[in-house]
């Protein structure tokens, strides 16, 4: 009967063991990157015309990250104040970190919020990469 027990125990741990964990927390890896702000006055409050006021590094600007082909975002964090950003303890997959904008196209405002996300797609393939993104550049 023990060595039944057994059996049936090693074989449900191998079970579990090579079970493909989903994109998520619960890795080695790490995604991070820089949020860039361009800061945009209009000609006039009627206008299309926008002239870039100032730029500089995103201070504690919403940074979220969406995992595999999920819905929802998984996770958010805070910008440093040098813009950086960081996700840690990630596995394998397929991400998508975006941040929110100020619309200078205004094609949302037809929709009514003014703003519209600015993302960047991350594979992870290696258990431990460090993957550094492109800023992701908004308006203000």
């Amino acid at each position: 009967m023990k060595k039944i027990t057994l059996l049936f125990v090693a074989t449900l741990a191998l079970v579990i063991s090579s079970c493909k964990k989903p994109a998520g927390e619960g890795g080695r890896a790490t995604i991070k990157g820089k949020i860039w702000v361009e800061n945009y006055n209009a000609l006039n409050s009627m206008s299309d015309v926008y002239f870039l006021k100032s730029e500089y590094a995103g201070a504690d600007e919403d940074v979220y990250i969406i995992y595999g082909d999920d819905v929802s975002y998984g996770n958010k964090t805070k910008s440093g104040p040098d813009g950086v950003f960081e996700f840690k303890y990630l596995r394998k997959g397929d991400y998508k970190i975006y941040v929110k904008s100020k619309d200078t196209t205004r094609a949302s405002y037809f929709y009514g919020s003014g703003i519209k996300t600015v993302d960047v797609s991350v594979t992870i393939s290696d258990k431990k990469a460090t993957i550094e993104t492109d800023p992701l550049v908004i308006y203000k």
